[in-house]
């Protein structure tokens, strides 16, 4: 069960208290142990994934190789339900369990190291010493992109690393950020596939990316590639970043065709991998939706797939908090509004944050609602703080000016820190990104309601 550090001290009121069950119910729903039990199960050499079912009987050899922020989690539920079935395996992680069977090994997140160097060489020489009668449990999940790291030929470590600060320090979403990833790396972008044939792959995914597409899921190491060396090239120019002279060069060479593409679609090595995404953004948010009913509030899932710069998002679910205290719509109060994705923030400084603490920051700012505004990053790590993410009301704040300052600066750690606003989870065992909820309790007060017209014709 996951649990707020020093929940007590943030439950001040009834509307936080919920908020918190919501936040905590969202991240247990998408534990590894939950989702892997109730899609995989094995009975009579059979194995079941979702709606898909494997004969084992034609595999003399069972091993689960993969990597992310919650893959030792995944790999110790499956050896739970493969029991003796189960033969081997190689997972890199930051977040390390025991296992019985698998070896963990270790990596670093946000920024690839020279650990999770050596340990990607020895996932992928395993993954070159299986064979047809192998059957492979690719374990992907969040992180994976620096944890998995493995720099293509000619760049070096301390390069990849700096190009993946700079990266995370430019506003470019996840998609684009991982469209360079797997063109500086050799194992990401389907390159994990082709070193495992010409064994089959059934990989069991929990999805941190908004849309789910498998080949930005870690970079999609065993999934077709859908960007081009092209893309890594725009993306860079798009956003002014720098990169170091052995990443730039290696994507021109690419995109001049001196170096082969990573593998797309019509590669046959993927002809033998079946991927099944097992928990995502809205797995959190349907069961904080869960949560809300049972504490007696009416809740609402504007959606798990919002992406933005988080003092923006933070902004506009303001002004769906404000429209729910003024006319019921879309939900009537006490309730709760919901939503999953992933914010990013356009840092320029040297300031601590993370885009949750920014979007519960920036939405209190911009509401007078009497509302709870909570939201964290469900593996427990909110940008470069120690905190998950925050939690606080407008009427915490009683300096707005320093208040939109510490935003501008993008510094909001310290300032959420003396609010007794920052939300602290440690490692969660699990990532499906943001997860917000805002606690409505009640219309404005002493709003007249027959001021909205449009409140009449919904009733």
């Amino acid at each position: 069960m996951t649990d707020v550090e020093g929940r007590d001290a943030l439950a001040t009121d009834p509307a936080r208290e919920v908020a918190l069950s919501c936040l905590e119910a969202g991240i247990d729903a998408a534990r590894p142990d939950r989702v892997v039990a109730d899609a995989v199960d094995l009975s009579d050499d059979r194995l079941r994934v979702g709606d898909a079912t494997y004969d084992l009987d034609p595999f003399s050899r069972i091993v689960v190789l993969g990597g992310g922020k919650a893959a030792a989690h995944v790999a110790a539920a499956v050896e739970r339900v493969l029991g003796e079935r189960l033969d081997d395996g190689v997972v890199v992680t930051d977040d390390p369990v025991s296992l019985e069977t698998a070896t963990v090994l270790p990596g670093d997140h946000p920024v690839p190291s020279q650990r999770g160097v050596e340990s990607t060489r020895r996932l992928v020489e395993t993954a070159h010493s299986l064979d047809e009668a192998t059957l492979v449990i690719g374990v992907i999940t969040g992180g994976g992109s620096s944890l998995l790291a493995a720099p293509a030929e000619g760049i070096s470590l301390s390069d990849l690393q700096e190009t993946t600060e700079a990266l995370l320090r430019s506003g470019a979403t996840i998609h684009e950020i991982n469209a360079i990833r797997k063109h500086c790396s050799a194992v990401k972008g389907g390159q994990l596939a082709e070193a495992v044939a010409p064994a089959t792959v059934v990989s069991l995914v929990i999805s941190d990316v908004v849309g789910n597409d498998l080949d930005v899921i870690a970079s999609g190491p065993l999934v077709p590639d859908g960007s081009t060396f092209q893309d890594a090239i725009a993306v860079l120019d798009d956003h002014d970043v720098t990169v170091p002279e052995s990443v730039r060069d290696h994507l021109d060479a690419g995109a001049a065709g001196r170096i082969p593409e990573t593998p797309a679609a019509t590669d046959p090595t993927f002809d033998r991998v079946h991927s099944h995404v097992i928990a995502d953004g809205f797995t959190a948010a349907a069961a904080a939706a869960e949560a809300a009913v049972d504490a007696g509030y009416e809740p609402s899932i504007l959606s798990s797939l919002i992406e933005g710069e988080a003092r923006d998002v933070g902004e506009f679910h303001a002004a769906i908090v404000d429209e729910v205290a003024a006319t019921g719509n879309p939900v009537e109060p006490p309730a709760v509004v919901l939503s999953g994705g992933e914010t990013t923030v356009t840092v320029e400084g040297d300031g601590r944050g993370g885009p949750n603490q920014e979007f519960a920051l920036s939405a209190a700012l911009a509401t007078d609602a009497a509302a709870a505004i909570a939201a964290v990053d469900t593996d427990g790590v909110d940008g470069n703080s120690a905190a998950a993410g925050a939690i606080l009301a407008s009427d915490d704040i009683d300096d707005p000016d320093r208040a939109r300052a510490v935003l501008d600066d993008h510094d909001v750690t310290p300032y959420l820190d003396e609010l007794d606003a920052l939300v602290a989870t440690g490692p969660t065992g699990t990532n499906v990104n943001d997860l917000r909820a805002v606690v409505v309790t009640d219309h404005r007060d002493g709003q007249d309601q027959s001021n909205f017209p449009s409140r009449q014709k919904l009733d």
